[in-house]
């Protein structure tokens, strides 16, 4: 039942609140304190002191009150009453300071965890779901951490000393005024409790919601181009919009749950001052305690209610910030791309007299959200010699992208096998795997930072002039250097301060700096026009000397002098060999050649 259907029912006690997600608990929270245990012990410490500190003053002031109806000299009563103020002040000063020191470094704790784990998700995981949600996880849940210490959680170590406390010395000066508030609050600490659960549900909700938010914003920004271009502004506006209300109602659920909790701690407090000046007043008039005792009494009654109202505010901090824990426990649940993977294994073990890749009657198939499987692969069998060029043709969606990603093991076959010299890829250890591969993705993307930052991704050693070196060798030489800041230039954000075609080569550049024995190319020359298609075919075959090189590509006419062909139709092999056996023999491929004049 959601949370505003509970609020209008008739209230019979607290529902049963049905909720979504992982469920963390206090004991979750752990991990992340206990790296900052010696700074909590600290203000842990600050915190009973300043509770011994607060406890002496009412026996202090009673002291004084009775002093002065007996007429007796004050002495340094009053003065020893202003150095524990003063004492408690700076106490309290410094606490405060190292609470939110300690909360910001929980915060930091939390995301360095939830950033590494993240960032070696298996990539199916990010296929499943939104990158808007992912980044609220890092940014605001784990925000939400920092109100646990900051809002009373380390403090009420202190609270609960200064609560029993105040109950002892309540229970010295009046036992029967300590069992009338004592009733008071047991019934505020029964109304919080059954809050907290509803708080903690709201506040995943709320989360949630926040999440999806930065996940539309996220996506309409990075296609904002596409929106215009499409006259389609002010509908994809409305369409976040949709999000942003859905978050706010989610806000509205939380202050609904949440909003119970200042009046029941102000009501029990203001209840409980009646309470006692009613009934103290008569115990006073009757003669059974002194007016000094019940100066004393209403201070520690001040002293009790604080750290209860304190505790509140703190269940309720904590609430939200298990609801946001849920969601970080969600990632941090699932298992990372390298979980599984074996020893090392060093590539030079494969047979020397086996093919560079091999594909082994591989079939594998994408799966969605509802985890259905989406068949790509049939029963796929090839291989690559060593120091060939293989080039993989077929029409769009036929699988060829997949295959690549097979070999890069973003995903595992779901039959078959994939060798590399032989070994099983499922042998190796990603590591180990992908330093085999020099990369260029379909889309060549630009990571936001400098030419430089892009180039040495792969090779963070390479000096200035290894970059200018393979700059040179796709033609971006003399484009980068006009440019005054050089290698320093940056790309904006997905390179979107360069050209398509600058990109492309940027992104090949990358992979020839990495100087990987075999070259994976996704369709990467797309983008280039006639004269820099040739420059980088021809830097390519430069390139490509000792190497093996895999080819994906939709011109032919980049690849008719590869030494293999494969035609792959529907998720299956239905060809392969060169180009003028192929005119022959396979009428799919001679169809493509005739599109493109090759015929």
């Amino acid at each position: 039942m959601s949370t505003s259907t509970a609020a209008a029912a008739p209230r019979r006690g607290f529902r049963r609140v049905k909720e979504e997600g992982p469920r963390a608990r206090f004991r979750d929270l752990l991990p992340y304190l206990s790296e900052h245990r010696a700074a909590i012990v600290v203000v842990i410490v600050l915190s009973v002191l300043g509770a011994g500190l607060s406890l002496a003053q009412p026996l202090l002031v009673q002291q004084v009150v009775t002093r002065v109806q007996r007429s007796q000299p004050l002495g340094g009563v009053v003065g020893l009453i202003a150095a524990l103020v003063a004492v408690g002040a700076v106490v309290s000063g410094v606490q405060h300071y190292l609470l939110q020191r300690t909360g910001t470094s929980v915060v930091l704790t939390a995301r360095t965890r939830l950033i590494r784990h993240l960032l070696r998700l298996p990539v199916a995981d990010f296929d499943r779901r939104r990158t808007g949600d992912l980044v609220a996880r890092v940014g605001t849940d784990t925000t939400l951490l920092y109100a646990v210490l900051t809002q009373g959680l380390v403090d009420a170590v202190g609270g609960v000393f200064t609560f029993v406390g105040a109950i002892i010395g309540m229970a010295i000066l009046d036992p029967v005024l300590l069992g009338l508030t004592v009733l008071i609050v047991l019934f505020a600490i029964v109304v919080v409790g059954g809050l907290a659960r509803r708080i903690r549900v709201a506040s995943r909700k709320q989360q949630d919601a926040v999440g999806a938010l930065t996940a539309d914003v996220e996506r309409s920004i990075s296609a904002v181009r596409t929106i215009r271009a499409s006259g389609a502004t002010d509908r994809e506006t409305e369409s976040v919009l949709q999000g942003a209300r859905r978050a706010w109602g989610a806000g509205l659920e939380v202050a609904k749950a949440s909003a119970p909790v200042v009046p029941v701690a102000s009501l029990t407090l203001n209840l409980a001052f009646l309470v006692v000046i009613g009934v103290g007043g008569f115990r006073v008039a009757s003669g059974a305690i002194g007016i000094g005792s019940l100066v004393a009494f209403l201070l520690f009654l001040f002293l009790m209610v604080m750290p209860l109202g304190n505790a509140f505010g703190a269940a309720a901090s904590v609430a939200s910030a298990l609801g946001a824990l849920g969601r970080i426990s969600e990632v941090l649940a699932l298992p990372s791309e390298t979980a599984e993977d074996p020893a090392d294994l060093a590539i030079e073990s494969g047979r020397p007299d086996a093919p560079a890749v091999e594909f082994d009657a591989v079939s594998f198939g994408y799966r969605g959200q509802d985890g259905a499987r989406v068949d790509v692969l049939h029963d796929v069998t090839f291989a690559v010699p060593r120091g060939t060029r293989t080039a993989l043709v077929g029409p769009s969606g036929a699988g060829k992208s997949t295959m690549l990603s097979l070999l890069e093991r973003f995903y595992d076959v779901d039959g078959g096998a994939v060798r590399l010299g032989g070994i099983d890829l499922r042998r190796l250890p990603r590591e180990v795997l992908r330093a085999q591969f020099g990369y260029v993705e379909q889309d060549a993307p630009a990571l936001a930072g400098t030419i430089r930052d892009n180039l040495v991704l792969a090779a963070p050693l390479a000096t200035d002039e290894d970059c200018l070196r393979v700059l040179d060798a796709v033609n971006l030489r003399a484009t980068v250097l006009k440019h005054a800041d050089g290698l320093a230039a940056q790309v904006g954000e997905e390179g979107v301060l360069l050209s398509g075609g600058e990109r492309q080569r940027l992104a090949i550049a990358r992979a020839l700096l990495a100087d990987a024995p075999i070259l994976l190319l996704d369709e990467s020359t797309s983008n280039l026009d006639g004269r820099n298609e040739q420059l980088l075919r021809d830097s390519l075959a430069a390139a490509g000397e000792g190497r093996t090189t895999i080819v994906i590509a939709h011109r032919l006419s980049t690849v008719v002098d590869a030494d293999q062909i494969v035609v792959v139709d529907g998720g299956r092999v239905v060809a392969a060999g060169r180009h003028e056996t192929l005119l022959e023999t396979s009428p799919l491929y001679r169809e493509l050649a005739a599109t493109q004049l090759l015929v």
